[in-house]
Protein backbone atom coordinates (compact mmCIF):
# COMPACT_ATOMS: atom_id res chain seq x y z
CA UNK A 1 0.00 0.00 0.00
CA UNK A 2 1.04 3.44 -0.93
CA UNK A 3 1.81 6.01 2.14
CA UNK A 4 -0.99 7.64 0.60
CA UNK A 5 -3.53 5.06 0.91
CA UNK A 6 -2.15 4.35 4.81
CA UNK A 7 -4.62 6.27 7.48
CA UNK A 8 -2.68 9.53 8.93
CA UNK A 9 -2.61 9.70 12.75
CA UNK A 10 -5.22 12.33 12.19
CA UNK A 11 -7.46 9.90 10.31
CA UNK A 12 -7.71 7.66 13.65
CA UNK A 13 -8.04 9.98 16.07
CA UNK A 14 -10.70 11.10 13.95
CA UNK A 15 -12.34 7.49 14.40
CA UNK A 16 -11.58 7.04 17.81
CA UNK A 17 -13.27 10.26 18.61
CA UNK A 18 -16.72 9.48 16.85
CA UNK A 19 -16.46 5.87 18.42
CA UNK A 20 -16.43 7.47 21.66
CA UNK A 21 -19.20 10.04 20.72
CA UNK A 22 -20.93 7.12 19.24
CA UNK A 23 -20.67 4.96 22.82
CA UNK A 24 -21.25 8.36 25.08
CA UNK A 25 -24.70 8.67 22.86
CA UNK A 26 -26.05 5.07 23.51
CA UNK A 27 -24.86 5.33 27.20
CA UNK A 28 -26.54 8.11 27.56
CA UNK A 29 -30.28 6.56 25.97
CA UNK A 30 -30.06 3.81 28.36
CA UNK A 31 -28.90 5.44 31.38
CA UNK A 32 -31.78 8.66 30.23
CA UNK A 33 -34.64 5.41 30.17
CA UNK A 34 -33.72 4.25 34.24
CA UNK A 35 -33.80 8.05 35.06
CA UNK A 36 -36.72 8.75 33.45
CA UNK A 37 -38.64 5.41 34.52
CA UNK A 38 -37.43 6.39 38.28
CA UNK A 39 -38.45 10.04 37.42
CA UNK A 40 -41.96 8.70 36.22
CA UNK A 41 -42.62 6.52 39.61
CA UNK A 42 -41.31 8.92 42.17
CA UNK A 43 -44.09 11.59 40.45
CA UNK A 44 -47.02 8.67 40.17
CA UNK A 45 -46.32 8.60 43.84
CA UNK A 46 -45.86 11.72 44.96
CA UNK A 47 -48.85 12.68 42.63
CA UNK A 48 -51.19 9.94 43.45
CA UNK A 49 -53.95 9.52 45.76
CA UNK A 50 -52.87 8.49 49.44
CA UNK A 51 -54.27 5.03 50.12
CA UNK A 52 -57.15 5.14 53.11
CA UNK A 53 -55.37 3.18 55.55
CA UNK A 54 -52.61 6.26 56.12
CA UNK A 55 -53.45 8.00 58.96
CA UNK A 56 -53.43 11.40 58.79
CA UNK A 57 -50.57 13.36 60.64
CA UNK A 58 -51.37 13.73 64.44
CA UNK A 59 -53.82 11.31 64.76
CA UNK A 60 -53.85 8.07 66.95
CA UNK A 61 -54.93 4.57 65.25
CA UNK A 62 -57.93 3.13 66.74
CA UNK A 63 -57.48 1.14 70.19
CA UNK A 64 -57.09 -2.93 68.93
CA UNK A 65 -56.29 -2.48 65.35
CA UNK A 66 -53.62 -4.03 63.78
CA UNK A 67 -51.21 -3.63 60.57
CA UNK A 68 -52.61 -6.12 57.71
CA UNK A 69 -50.60 -9.20 57.41
CA UNK A 70 -47.27 -8.64 55.53
CA UNK A 71 -47.05 -5.05 55.54
CA UNK A 72 -44.72 -2.67 57.95
CA UNK A 73 -45.96 0.35 59.03
CA UNK A 74 -43.57 3.65 57.16
CA UNK A 75 -42.46 4.06 61.29
CA UNK A 76 -40.65 0.45 61.06
CA UNK A 77 -39.08 1.38 57.50
CA UNK A 78 -37.72 4.82 58.86
CA UNK A 79 -36.12 2.96 62.07
CA UNK A 80 -39.00 4.72 64.62
CA UNK A 81 -41.13 2.70 66.87
CA UNK A 82 -44.67 1.99 65.91
CA UNK A 83 -46.89 4.21 67.31
CA UNK A 84 -49.79 1.97 67.62
CA UNK A 85 -47.61 -0.23 69.52
CA UNK A 86 -46.61 2.04 71.78
CA UNK A 87 -50.48 2.81 72.75
CA UNK A 88 -50.97 -0.74 72.52
CA UNK A 89 -48.53 -1.09 75.23
CA UNK A 90 -49.68 1.79 77.24
CA UNK A 91 -53.36 0.88 77.23
CA UNK A 92 -52.44 -2.67 78.33
CA UNK A 93 -50.40 -1.28 81.11
CA UNK A 94 -52.64 0.96 82.19
CA UNK A 95 -54.93 -2.03 82.27
CA UNK A 96 -52.37 -3.78 84.40
CA UNK A 97 -52.40 -1.18 86.66
CA UNK A 98 -56.39 -1.79 87.19
CA UNK A 99 -55.82 -5.35 88.05
CA UNK A 100 -53.84 -4.43 90.83
CA UNK A 101 -54.69 -4.77 94.69
CA UNK A 102 -56.97 -1.85 95.95
CA UNK A 103 -58.13 -0.66 98.72
CA UNK A 104 -56.14 -2.81 101.16
CA UNK A 105 -57.44 -5.69 99.30
CA UNK A 106 -54.75 -8.77 99.46
CA UNK A 107 -53.59 -11.57 97.20
CA UNK A 108 -55.50 -13.86 99.15
CA UNK A 109 -58.75 -12.27 98.03
CA UNK A 110 -57.23 -11.69 94.88
CA UNK A 111 -56.52 -15.65 94.18
CA UNK A 112 -60.18 -16.30 96.16
CA UNK A 113 -57.87 -18.38 98.74
CA UNK A 114 -60.32 -17.04 101.09
CA UNK A 115 -60.38 -13.34 102.63
CA UNK A 116 -61.32 -11.32 105.72
CA UNK A 117 -63.99 -9.57 103.57
CA UNK A 118 -67.40 -11.21 102.18
CA UNK A 119 -68.18 -10.89 98.26
CA UNK A 120 -69.73 -6.86 99.24
CA UNK A 121 -66.63 -6.07 101.03
CA UNK A 122 -68.59 -6.39 104.38
CA UNK A 123 -66.24 -7.24 107.53
CA UNK A 124 -68.97 -7.86 109.67
CA UNK A 125 -70.58 -10.65 107.46
CA UNK A 126 -67.63 -12.60 106.59
CA UNK A 127 -66.92 -12.68 110.73
CA UNK A 128 -70.51 -14.23 111.62
CA UNK A 129 -69.58 -16.05 108.52
CA UNK A 130 -66.49 -17.68 110.22
CA UNK A 131 -68.20 -17.77 113.91
CA UNK A 132 -70.78 -19.77 112.84
CA UNK A 133 -68.59 -22.22 110.67
CA UNK A 134 -65.21 -22.58 112.30
CA UNK A 135 -63.53 -25.77 113.01
CA UNK A 136 -60.74 -24.97 115.11
CA UNK A 137 -59.35 -21.44 117.09
CA UNK A 138 -60.77 -19.22 119.19
CA UNK A 139 -63.87 -18.21 117.25
CA UNK A 140 -65.07 -22.39 117.80
CA UNK A 141 -64.25 -22.22 121.47
CA UNK A 142 -66.35 -19.02 122.04
CA UNK A 143 -68.82 -20.34 120.07
CA UNK A 144 -69.34 -24.06 121.71
CA UNK A 145 -68.81 -21.94 125.07
CA UNK A 146 -71.94 -19.75 124.17
CA UNK A 147 -73.80 -22.52 123.04
CA UNK A 148 -73.79 -24.29 126.24
CA UNK A 149 -74.34 -21.26 128.39
CA UNK A 150 -77.36 -20.24 125.80
CA UNK A 151 -78.58 -24.00 126.32
CA UNK A 152 -77.93 -24.10 130.39
CA UNK A 153 -80.28 -20.63 130.01
CA UNK A 154 -82.72 -22.27 127.78
CA UNK A 155 -83.78 -24.98 130.32
CA UNK A 156 -83.68 -23.26 133.31
CA UNK A 157 -86.25 -20.76 131.53
CA UNK A 158 -87.99 -23.77 130.53
CA UNK A 159 -87.29 -25.14 133.76
CA UNK A 160 -88.72 -21.81 135.82
CA UNK A 161 -92.05 -22.22 133.56
CA UNK A 162 -92.70 -25.03 134.53
CA UNK A 163 -91.99 -24.82 138.51
CA UNK A 164 -92.91 -20.99 138.65
CA UNK A 165 -89.87 -20.16 141.18
CA UNK A 166 -85.78 -18.92 140.13
CA UNK A 167 -83.69 -20.50 140.63
CA UNK A 168 -85.44 -23.84 139.86
CA UNK A 169 -82.79 -26.23 140.72
CA UNK A 170 -80.97 -26.25 144.25
CA UNK A 171 -77.62 -28.26 145.06
CA UNK A 172 -77.51 -30.17 148.28
CA UNK A 173 -74.87 -29.26 150.69
CA UNK A 174 -75.03 -31.38 153.62
CA UNK A 175 -75.63 -34.90 154.14
CA UNK A 176 -78.50 -34.05 156.76
CA UNK A 177 -81.27 -36.29 153.94
CA UNK A 178 -78.99 -39.21 153.06
CA UNK A 179 -79.03 -41.51 151.91
CA UNK A 180 -82.46 -40.20 149.92
CA UNK A 181 -80.59 -37.06 148.96
CA UNK A 182 -76.68 -36.65 148.07
CA UNK A 183 -74.52 -33.92 149.13
CA UNK A 184 -73.87 -32.34 145.09
CA UNK A 185 -77.16 -33.65 144.04
CA UNK A 186 -79.39 -30.94 141.81
CA UNK A 187 -82.49 -30.69 142.58
CA UNK A 188 -85.88 -29.80 140.95
CA UNK A 189 -88.37 -27.39 143.21
CA UNK A 190 -92.00 -25.95 142.06
CA UNK A 191 -93.30 -23.00 143.75
CA UNK A 192 -96.04 -23.89 147.06
CA UNK A 193 -99.16 -25.32 145.65
CA UNK A 194 -98.01 -26.19 141.98
CA UNK A 195 -98.66 -29.65 140.60
CA UNK A 196 -100.05 -29.94 144.33
CA UNK A 197 -100.83 -33.76 144.80
CA UNK A 198 -104.46 -34.53 146.10
CA UNK A 199 -103.22 -35.90 149.49
CA UNK A 200 -101.94 -32.15 149.76
CA UNK A 201 -105.19 -30.42 151.41
CA UNK A 202 -103.21 -27.07 151.88
CA UNK A 203 -102.59 -24.19 150.03
CA UNK A 204 -98.71 -25.27 149.47
CA UNK A 205 -98.65 -28.84 148.06
CA UNK A 206 -97.02 -30.63 151.35
CA UNK A 207 -98.05 -33.59 152.08
CA UNK A 208 -96.69 -34.05 155.14
CA UNK A 209 -95.08 -38.03 156.57
CA UNK A 210 -98.25 -38.54 158.71
CA UNK A 211 -100.69 -38.44 156.09
CA UNK A 212 -98.45 -39.94 153.47
CA UNK A 213 -98.55 -43.04 155.84
CA UNK A 214 -102.35 -43.20 155.92
CA UNK A 215 -102.22 -42.47 151.75
CA UNK A 216 -99.24 -44.53 150.98
CA UNK A 217 -97.66 -41.14 149.58
CA UNK A 218 -93.89 -41.46 149.26
CA UNK A 219 -91.06 -38.68 147.96
CA UNK A 220 -87.07 -39.49 147.63
CA UNK A 221 -87.22 -42.75 149.73
CA UNK A 222 -90.09 -42.15 152.00
CA UNK A 223 -93.48 -41.03 152.81
CA UNK A 224 -94.15 -37.34 152.62
CA UNK A 225 -92.83 -34.48 150.84
CA UNK A 226 -90.07 -32.65 151.23
CA UNK A 227 -90.07 -28.90 151.05
CA UNK A 228 -87.61 -25.90 150.90
CA UNK A 229 -87.56 -23.50 153.58
CA UNK A 230 -85.98 -20.43 154.83
CA UNK A 231 -87.34 -19.57 158.65
CA UNK A 232 -87.11 -15.55 159.97
CA UNK A 233 -83.41 -14.77 160.53
CA UNK A 234 -81.43 -17.30 158.93
CA UNK A 235 -78.23 -15.84 156.71
CA UNK A 236 -77.45 -18.97 155.53
CA UNK A 237 -78.72 -20.95 152.63
CA UNK A 238 -82.49 -22.36 152.86
CA UNK A 239 -83.29 -25.65 154.35
CA UNK A 240 -84.30 -28.81 152.84
CA UNK A 241 -86.51 -31.25 155.06
CA UNK A 242 -89.02 -33.23 155.20
CA UNK A 243 -92.35 -32.55 156.63
CA UNK A 244 -93.09 -34.47 159.13
CA UNK A 245 -96.39 -33.16 160.61
CA UNK A 246 -98.63 -30.16 161.04
CA UNK A 247 -99.34 -28.37 164.21
CA UNK A 248 -101.64 -25.57 165.06
CA UNK A 249 -100.76 -22.58 167.59
CA UNK A 250 -100.70 -23.72 171.48
CA UNK A 251 -100.55 -26.96 170.50
CA UNK A 252 -99.69 -29.35 172.68
CA UNK A 253 -97.67 -31.97 169.93
CA UNK A 254 -95.62 -33.84 172.53
CA UNK A 255 -97.53 -36.99 172.38
CA UNK A 256 -97.22 -36.63 168.56
CA UNK A 257 -93.76 -36.27 168.16
CA UNK A 258 -91.72 -39.56 167.76
CA UNK A 259 -89.60 -39.90 171.24
CA UNK A 260 -86.62 -40.92 168.60
CA UNK A 261 -85.97 -37.39 167.71
CA UNK A 262 -85.79 -35.40 170.47
CA UNK A 263 -85.11 -36.30 174.21
CA UNK A 264 -87.70 -34.45 176.20
CA UNK A 265 -89.78 -36.19 179.17
CA UNK A 266 -92.79 -33.82 178.54
CA UNK A 267 -93.88 -30.70 176.58
CA UNK A 268 -92.68 -28.03 178.55
CA UNK A 269 -89.06 -29.89 178.65
CA UNK A 270 -89.78 -29.63 174.75
CA UNK A 271 -88.60 -27.00 172.96
CA UNK A 272 -91.17 -25.00 170.69
CA UNK A 273 -93.54 -27.10 172.64
CA UNK A 274 -96.57 -25.91 172.67
CA UNK A 275 -97.03 -24.33 169.07
CA UNK A 276 -96.12 -20.58 169.08
CA UNK A 277 -97.99 -20.54 165.83
CA UNK A 278 -99.09 -22.63 163.29
CA UNK A 279 -96.64 -24.60 161.27
CA UNK A 280 -94.96 -27.62 159.47
CA UNK A 281 -92.72 -30.32 162.11
CA UNK A 282 -89.99 -30.70 160.04
CA UNK A 283 -86.92 -33.36 160.16
CA UNK A 284 -83.94 -34.47 157.94
CA UNK A 285 -83.89 -37.51 157.36
CA UNK A 286 -80.97 -38.72 158.37
CA UNK A 287 -80.91 -36.27 161.26
CA UNK A 288 -81.02 -37.18 164.93
CA UNK A 289 -83.71 -34.29 166.15
CA UNK A 290 -86.43 -32.39 165.19
CA UNK A 291 -85.63 -29.01 163.55
CA UNK A 292 -87.63 -27.37 166.35
CA UNK A 293 -86.53 -29.62 168.94
CA UNK A 294 -83.12 -28.92 167.95
CA UNK A 295 -83.54 -24.75 167.82
CA UNK A 296 -83.26 -24.63 164.53
CA UNK A 297 -86.71 -23.33 163.27
CA UNK A 298 -89.82 -22.61 165.19
CA UNK A 299 -92.86 -24.36 163.16
CA UNK A 300 -92.43 -23.54 159.40
CA UNK A 301 -95.56 -21.48 158.41
CA UNK A 302 -96.48 -21.64 155.27
CA UNK A 303 -95.34 -18.12 153.77
CA UNK A 304 -91.53 -19.57 154.67
CA UNK A 305 -92.26 -22.48 152.64
CA UNK A 306 -90.18 -21.64 148.96
CA UNK A 307 -90.66 -24.63 147.16
CA UNK A 308 -91.80 -28.37 147.61
CA UNK A 309 -89.03 -30.85 145.84
CA UNK A 310 -89.81 -32.92 142.86
CA UNK A 311 -86.70 -34.66 141.41
CA UNK A 312 -83.34 -34.91 142.20
CA UNK A 313 -80.26 -35.35 139.66
CA UNK A 314 -77.13 -37.07 141.35
CA UNK A 315 -73.28 -34.91 141.16
CA UNK A 316 -74.57 -31.78 138.95
CA UNK A 317 -75.34 -30.02 141.88
CA UNK A 318 -71.29 -30.00 142.29
CA UNK A 319 -71.10 -27.51 139.81
CA UNK A 320 -72.36 -24.91 141.73
CA UNK A 321 -70.56 -26.31 145.06
CA UNK A 322 -67.27 -26.13 143.79
CA UNK A 323 -67.98 -22.53 141.91
CA UNK A 324 -69.51 -21.00 144.89
CA UNK A 325 -66.32 -22.34 147.22
CA UNK A 326 -68.82 -24.68 149.32
CA UNK A 327 -67.01 -27.91 148.04
CA UNK A 328 -63.24 -27.98 147.36
CA UNK A 329 -63.05 -29.42 143.40
CA UNK A 330 -60.96 -32.58 145.04
CA UNK A 331 -63.64 -33.48 147.57
CA UNK A 332 -66.18 -33.64 144.89
CA UNK A 333 -64.28 -35.16 142.78
CA UNK A 334 -63.66 -37.90 145.20
CA UNK A 335 -67.24 -38.44 146.06
CA UNK A 336 -68.39 -38.40 142.74
CA UNK A 337 -66.27 -41.23 141.92
CA UNK A 338 -67.40 -43.16 144.94
CA UNK A 339 -64.59 -42.01 147.69
CA UNK A 340 -65.18 -41.95 151.26
CA UNK A 341 -64.67 -38.76 152.56
CA UNK A 342 -66.13 -36.70 155.42
CA UNK A 343 -69.40 -35.34 154.69
CA UNK A 344 -69.87 -31.28 153.98
CA UNK A 345 -70.11 -29.33 157.05
CA UNK A 346 -72.03 -26.46 155.51
CA UNK A 347 -75.29 -25.86 155.87
CA UNK A 348 -78.36 -26.22 153.28
CA UNK A 349 -78.47 -24.18 149.54
CA UNK A 350 -81.49 -24.95 149.14
CA UNK A 351 -80.97 -28.36 150.16
CA UNK A 352 -80.68 -30.42 153.35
Amino acid sequence: MDEGDRPTDGDESADRDERNRSESATAHDGGGGVSDELEDEASDGAGGDAPDTEPEAGSRPEAGSRPEAGSRPEAEQSGEPDRADAYDGASHGADSHDEAPRDGEDIATKAGLGSTRSSDGDPDESFLYRFRHDREGALMWIREMLSSVAVVLLVGLLLFGVSGVWPPMVAVESGSMEPNMQVGDLVFVTEPGRLAPDAAENGVGVVTHEVGQEVDYRTFGSYGSVMIYTPPGRTGSPIIHRARFHVTEGENWYDRADDRYHNAVDCESLANCPAPHDGYITLGDNNGAYDQASGLSPPVRAEWVNGVARVRVPYLGYIRLVATGQVELNEAIARTVGSSLSPASSGFSAAG
